[in-house]
């Protein structure tokens, strides 16, 4: 079977692998998308994600979707259409008993992390764990089923705040994950919806979801103590303290996107001052199921996809997904046949 595989760094290949068989307890897919995440991004440009170092040819890949391809089982016939919890979670420990996610010992899909690494699913086919399949409904194309993962993680943010629905939220970071939250708020019934980004480009595709409002970071001033939530999913470091900032009195910030792992100043006056609570989210453990739902219930989520490029233009699509002042979610098609888009 055909595979991506990065190497290193700037060192992307299809090459052409054995295809697995399943054993017992498993289920072999036929990919169709694989939405390309930021953890994929350093792996490709970086050569690594923070500690995580490419030791051996790494299949990327966690945002994904596809069909059955055969389940030894009989379960599941083939050509069901499917999305994939990524994890496997680890060992429980005292405290975090109801948190799988945070176990751990746990492996992610399309992960440096482990030894040895944990092949993703930008490949023809892909051996999983039954209980890591979804199947979808009938009325979610395949396509727009690839942004579940994603979408999973913007709902444990909404989950580690306590819900959105009634309150003033800021989205600080309009890129995938910021689109998604923002456009789940809004699902969620949140009273105001507002998105940041230093680009207008992101901004923009943020008002085409409905947001009521956007500020542009450095031409803009973000409003002071006007939201009851923020969710920041840029990542950056800069963007803490102005969050805080942003944040009401007694307000919840959730720190959604990955931020490096050093030393960096914060702000921290507004957090004591106003009696705040700052939150750490780290992936997901379930939300991918009321992900499916949303999907299927909100096609305009859709709108978040910017790009799709066939699998024998993965460095293109790569290179899409690195411009985010010109992307949103950029798709890998797994060498599926048109009909089956």
């Amino acid at each position: 079977m055909k595979a991506i595989v990065i190497n290193g760094k700037l060192d992307l290949q299809e090459v052409d692998v054995p295809t697995p068989e399943p054993g017992e307890g498993q289920v072999r897919l036929r990919m169709a998308f694989g939405g390309i995440c930021g953890s994929d991004l350093h792996y490709y440009n970086e050569g690594a994600n923070g500690e995580y170092v490419v030791r051996e040819p790494l299949v990327p890949g966690h945002e994904m979707s596809g069909t059955v391809d055969l389940d030894p089982s009989g379960e599941l016939a083939p050509g069901t259409p499917v999305t994939i919890h990524p994890a496997t979670f680890g060992t429980p420990e005292p405290g975090v008993e109801d948190r799988r996610h945070l176990w751990p010992g746990g492996s992610y899909l399309g992960s440096a992390s482990t030894w040895p690494h944990t092949q993703g699913g930008m490949s023809e086919y892909l051996v999983v764990g039954k209980d890591m399949v979804r199947v979808l409904p009938g009325s979610l194309p395949l396509r727009r089923a690839a942004l579940a993962e994603p979408l999973a993680v913007a709902l444990h943010g909404i989950n580690v705040a306590g819900g959105v629905e009634g309150r003033r939220v800021l989205i600080s970071g309009s890129g995938p994950i910021g689109l998604l939250a923002a456009a789940a708020a809004l699902a969620k019934g949140a009273a105001q919806v507002v998105s940041t980004d230093v680009l207008p480009g992101p901004l923009e595709r943020a008002r085409a979801l409905g947001v009521h409002g956007t500020v542009q970071v450095g031409v803009e001033e973000i409003p002071a103590m006007a939201f009851d939530v923020v969710l920041e999913c840029s990542g950056v470091p800069a963007a803490i303290s102005p969050a805080l900032v942003a944040a009401r009195r007694a307000g919840i910030v959730v720190q959604v996107g990955m931020v490096p792992n050093e030393p960096r100043p914060i702000n921290l006056a507004a957090l004591v001052s106003k009696e705040l609570q700052l939150r750490g989210t780290f992936r997901f453990d379930d939300e991918i199921d009321e992900a499916v739902a949303l999907l299927d219930a909100n096609p305009g989520f859709e709108q978040v996809i910017t790009h799709e490029l066939p699998a024998d233009r993965a460095v293109e699509a790569f290179a899409a997904a690195k411009d985010s002042a010109s992307s949103g979610k950029v798709l890998v098609s797994l060498w599926r046949p048109a009909d089956h888009a």
